[in-house]
Order: C-alpha cells, then sequence, then structure tokens
C-alpha cells in the first residue's frame, strides 16, 4: 500500500472511531441510542445524496438490475453496525470495542482476500499472516478483559 494511502486510512479510522464515539455518547445523552442513530442515519442519507448527485449520470439507475439484491442489503448491515456499536460503547467502552472490531476486520478481510471473494484481489492467507490475526486476537483480548 502506497504510503500517502496508508495515512489516509489511519486518518480514516480515527475519524471512525470518533464518529462512533460521538453516535453513542449523544445516545446516552437522548437516552435511546436507536433514536439517536436514526437522527445520524437521516442526517447520512442526505448527506448521501448530496454526494452521491455530484457524480450523477443521466442513466445510473438503470444499472440497478444489474446488481444482485443480497448486495444492496450493504446499507441495512451498515445501519445496523453503526446502531449496535453506538449502543455497546458506553457498556463495554471504546477501547476494547475497537480492538475487536479491528480483529474481526482483519480476519475477515484475509479470508475475503484468499478467495477473491466481493472483488478482492487474491492473497492466500499465510503462516505469518495467521501469526498476526493471532496475537491482534490476543491482544484485543488482553485489551478488553484483563484490567
Amino acid at each position: 500500500m502506497k504510503a500517502q494511502f496508508f495515512a489516509l486510512t489511519l486518518f480514516l479510522g480515527v475519524i471512525l472511531a470518533v464518529h462512533l464515539a460521538m453516535n453513542g455518547r449523544v445516545g446516552v445523552a437522548m437516552a435511546n441510542a436507536r433514536v439517536a442513530n436514526a437522527l445520524f442515519w437521516c442526517i447520512g442519507a442526505v448527506t448521501a445524496v448530496i454526494v452521491g448527485f455530484t457524480a450523477w449520470e443521466p442513466d445510473v439507475l438503470s444499472r440497478i438490475k444489474d446488481i444482485n439484491p443480497l448486495l444492496l442489503t450493504a446499507g441495512m448491515m451498515g445501519a445496523l453496525l453503526v446502531f449496535a456499536i453506538a449502543a455497546l460503547i458506553p457498556k463495554v467502552g471504546a477501547g476494547g470495542l475497537f480492538i475487536s472490531l479491528l480483529a474481526g476486520q482483519v480476519v475477515t478481510a484475509m479470508v475475503l482476500s484468499h478467495f477473491g471473494w466481493l472483488g478482492s484481489p487474491v492473497e492466500p492467507i499465510s503462516l505469518f499472516k495467521i501469526i498476526g490475526v493471532v496475537l491482534m486476537i490476543g491482544g484485543a483480548a488482553m485489551v478488553t478483559f484483563m484490567e
């Protein structure tokens, strides 16, 4: 990965952590994480439509028929993910939650890449990668469960 993309990805990780912690905090302040997140998703939907219209092409929606309907559930998955995270942060803390999320993402990404699923370039799982994931999961468990 090129250095500038690595730096941008790290920055996006910072944004994600702050964003989700903000969602959790608003949920606590409103005493209702689901309503708070519904509000965030409405604001996000408006933002997505505005950003989407900046790249509008006249026939763009005609391409939906070529998309496997299962892929369109990603929006629902994203919403449910944020709802769950916002509800969990006040209960388990941001540190343990985010390192556990990251470990789950790395394991899943390795499997997706190994098989080339969902358009990922094929990158076989190696012993070195397995050791890295085991260390990461061990670290996630230490951050989450050890005091």
